[in-house]
C-alpha cells in the first residue's frame, strides 16, 4: 500500500511563529509544567502512607492485675461524688486497621457507671473498663 502525498498544509507549515507584541512568552519551566506526568493512582501514597503507620497490640493484664483494678474500680464508684482526679493508662483501638495505641488522660471523674462499664470523666469522655491498664488516684494511697 502506498501513501497518498497531500498538500493540505503547504500554505502554514513555512510561515513564521506569533510572537505577542503585548504579552510576554510563557517560561519554559511553565510551559514543561503542562506536560508532566500525573497521579494515575490518585490516593497511592496515602495508603502507602497508612499501611506503614505504626500501631501496637492490647496487652493482656494478669488476674493478679484484673483483681487490682477492679479493687481499684470498687473505690472510685464509692467517692466518684468527690470528683477525684484520677490518672488512667487505657487501650484506644485504631479506627482503621488493627492495633491501637495507649493513652493517659488526667482528668477529673463524674460517674462509674458499673452497668454500661465504662468510666465517665467530666470533660466528656468515656472509657471502657475492659480497656483500662492502669489508674492513679490519690485514694489508691496505702495508709
Amino acid at each position: 500500500m502506498q501513501l497518498k502525498q497531500t498538500h493540505k498544509y503547504d500554505d502554514i507549515i513555512h510561515v513564521k511563529h506569533h510572537i505577542s507584541p503585548r504579552r510576554a512568552g510563557m517560561p519554559m519551566i511553565d510551559r514543561a509544567a503542562q506536560f508532566s506526568p500525573f497521579a494515575a493512582l490518585t490516593g497511592y501514597e496515602d495508603v502507602i502512607e497508612e499501611t506503614g503507620r505504626w500501631t501496637e497490640s492490647a496487652t493482656e493484664l494478669t488476674e493478679s492485675s484484673k483483681e487490682a483494678l477492679n479493687e481499684k474500680f470498687r473505690i472510685l464508684a464509692e467517692h466518684y461524688r468527690e470528683t477525684p482526679q484520677i490518672t488512667v493508662t487505657y487501650f484506644a483501638p485504631d479506627r482503621l486497621k488493627n492495633g491501637g495505641s495507649y493513652v493517659t488522660v488526667t482528668a477529673r471523674i463524674k460517674r462509674v457507671d458499673e452497668y454500661a462499664q465504662v468510666l465517665r470523666l467530666m470533660d466528656g469522655r468515656e472509657i471502657p473498663m475492659q480497656s483500662v491498664y492502669s489508674i492513679e488516684s490519690h485514694l489508691f494511697v496505702e495508709k
